[in-house]
């Protein structure tokens, strides 16, 4: 089939739907460059999405659970897929793109051309058909001027009474305008002859080779549709099985899962190592004195304080860590994330963990710094024995500094090594906070404190007081007021008993809740203004939980509906302190015994002693 013989006769309708095969192919074109612009949208989406989304520093330490590393899988996976995804935009823009453009330049050239080159050959047509018409009518003309001359030849001559000249001259007409006529038809039959040999050429030949070049003009712009969608469907097809492995190893991520193992590994991050706590003694008021009920209410009070699992609250657990921070005796360096260097701040379980992971890790420094030392030494002898090398003397600094890593690294092997085998060594049950319960033995009642020491509360026994645990003189609390981790002074507590018990005594220290030793009333309002104190009101009633030690602080406690307790330290002189009665009978060996031998006693001694304190005397009624 062919457009030339078909379709002779409609150059106006194959003009219009080349054009507008060629205005397809450009929307076609603008088709896929809107595609290739959103796939390299989704890409930069994809990729930003994964940016968003990738573990934070902070998270580092969660990307031990499987859940957490099946996310990263999957993020690396939603990357490789954007990757994917830019290149189908990049080929798309080369294969397709490109090749839209520039068929489309050509299509419009040959499709002009040819248009051109039918408009020329009508135009020829046309010519050739006015002459022909402009011979017709000359014909046309000049047969009938033949035949109006020939009848007036013809009356003339049947007319006698014209002269013979007359008649000649009539006869010399027609015979001029016959030979005209002559002329005329000679011409038309010409002009006829060479229009239907041009026609006959214009339609069967040249103007059919025109509608033919159109026709594979147009069917080289449908090929090249096809080739392109062809060719799209062959870019995504080529990533596909690059996309169908990224879905895989997305489906590996998640199957990866272990909720069980996440489980086993939330045990070994969290375990304290502590045991829990043993059931609490009933306590029979009947065979008890005031005193013991006393010591009881608020040994309840103190036992509600703690949580469910038996340890402090995590608010107030930091809180106490801040406190002894500040005033402790028993410091330690803290490391970049605020833990202490042999992290004795952790529960013990944790500490053990924490200390191998260091151990690990300056072992593998270690091995690093000896193998960089090694080479340096081989670089050293072998710069020894040819100098053009290099000079021996340049490597030598290198060595003595990597000599003094390995020795300092050494060091603190062997120190973490000490910190791990003391961890090992203590008891578990040591540190449980099952130790701030009160229990009964032999009938008389005793209390561990914050020192890890035990107190026994019997009337017949005196403590002695340890001046080892002597208190700055400075009147503020950052002078280090809280050296005496007590709450009962001659409670033992000394230097010789801190290196005893070692820094996980401390760590017991940090979590027991002190016991209150009397109530306070607030003389005047107190503003805190340094670290560890905490305000009051005027009249406003405190517990009392650490004395005064001659530095002019007393430790108070309040209780706090929101928070559990507050506690801090007010100045001595601004409160009003009542001691329970347990404080009186151990005034012989402790600071208010002190206090007391200074002061001036008015009227009856009573069950409770009330001392007003004040930086030169100490008066108690």
């Amino acid at each position: 089939m062919s457009w030339g013989i078909e379709l002779w006769d409609q150059y106006e309708n194959l003009s219009i739907h080349t054009n507008k095969g060629i205005e397809f192919l450009d929307k076609y074109g603008n088709f896929i460059r809107d595609r290739l612009a959103i796939e390299s949208e989704y890409a930069a989406k994809l990729r930003r999405l994964v940016k968003n989304y990738q573990p934070k520093k902070k998270e580092e330490e969660d990307n031990e659970f499987s859940s957490w590393q099946a996310f990263r899988n999957v993020l690396k996976e939603i990357g490789d897929l954007a990757g994917q995804r830019e290149v189908v935009a990049e080929s798309l823009q080369l294969q397709i793109i490109q090749a839209v453009t520039l068929l489309s330049k050509t299509l419009r050239e040959e499709r002009k051309k040819c248009l051109n080159d039918g408009t020329t050959l009508q135009q020829n047509l046309n010519y050739q058909l006015g002459a022909l018409e402009r011979a017709k009518r000359n014909y046309e003309k000049a047969y009938r001027d033949s035949e109006k001359a020939i009848e007036s030849y013809k009356k003339a001559d049947m007319d006698f009474n014209l002269s013979r000249a007359e008649v000649e001259r009539h006869k010399n007409v027609m015979t001029q305008k016959i030979q005209q006529s002559d002329d005329a038809k000679n011409e038309y039959a010409n002009q006829l002859q060479k229009t239907n040999n041009l026609q006959q050429q214009h339609y069967n030949v040249m103007l059919p080779a025109v509608f033919n070049r159109l026709q594979e003009l147009d069917e080289k712009r449908t090929r090249g549709i096809r080739e392109f969608i062809v060719g799209a469907a062959k870019v995504e097809s080529e990533v596909a099985p690059i996309i169908a492995i990224c879905m895989q190893g997305i489906v590996k991520a998640g199957e990866s899962i272990n909720e069980k193992e996440d489980s086993f590994k939330v045990i070994e991050r969290y375990q304290s190592g502590f045991t829990p706590p043993i059931d609490i003694p009933f306590e029979d008021l009947s065979k008890q004195d005031h005193d013991t009920s006393q010591d009881s209410h608020y040994s309840n009070m103190q036992s509600n304080h703690l949580t469910m699992k038996g340890t402090m609250s995590a608010n107030k657990l930091k809180k106490r860590v801040g406190i002894f921070n500040i005033f402790g005796s028993n410091k330690n360096s803290l490391t970049a994330d605020g833990q202490k260097e042999d992290f004795s701040d952790l529960p013990p379980n944790q500490r053990r963990k924490k200390l191998q992971a260091k151990i690990a890790e300056l072992q593998q420094k270690i091995s690093q710094e000896t193998a960089a030392r090694d080479g340096l030494m081989k670089m050293k002898v072998v710069y020894e024995a040819n100098s053009s090398l290099g000079n021996p003397m340049t490597v030598e600094g290198q060595l003595n500094e990597s000599e003094h890593k390995l020795e300092k690294l050494k060091i603190d092997l062997k120190k973490y090594q000490g910190y791990l085998e003391k961890a090992n060594q203590v008891p578990m049950a040591n540190n449980s906070p099952q130790a701030n319960r009160n229990t009964f033995q032999n009938g008389h009642r005793t209390s561990r404190h914050s020192n890890g020491s035990t107190e026994d509360n019997n009337d017949e026994g005196d403590d002695q007081p340890d001046d080892a645990g002597s208190l700055s003189s400075s009147a503020s609390p950052e002078s280090g007021l809280g050296t005496s981790h007590t709450s009962l002074p001659g409670s033992g507590q000394g230097s010789a008993n801190e290196n005893a018990i070692g820094e996980d005594a401390y760590f017991e220290t940090e979590i027991e809740a002190l016991q209150p030793l009397g109530t306070c009333r607030a003389l005047y309002p107190f503003e805190a203004t340094s670290e560890g104190s905490i305000p009051m009101n005027e009249g406003e009633e405190l517990q009392v939980i650490e004395i005064d030690q001659g530095d002019g602080w007393t430790r108070v406690r309040r209780m706090n509906g929101s928070n559990g307790w507050d506690e801090g330290f007010v100045p001595t002189s601004y409160i009003e302190c009542t001691f329970f009665k347990t404080l009186q009978e151990k005034k012989s060996t402790s600071v208010v015994q002190k206090a007391i031998a200074s002061s001036k006693l008015v009227g009856n001694e009573t069950d409770d002693i009330k001392i007003i304190y004040s930086k030169e005397w100490c008066k108690s009624e």
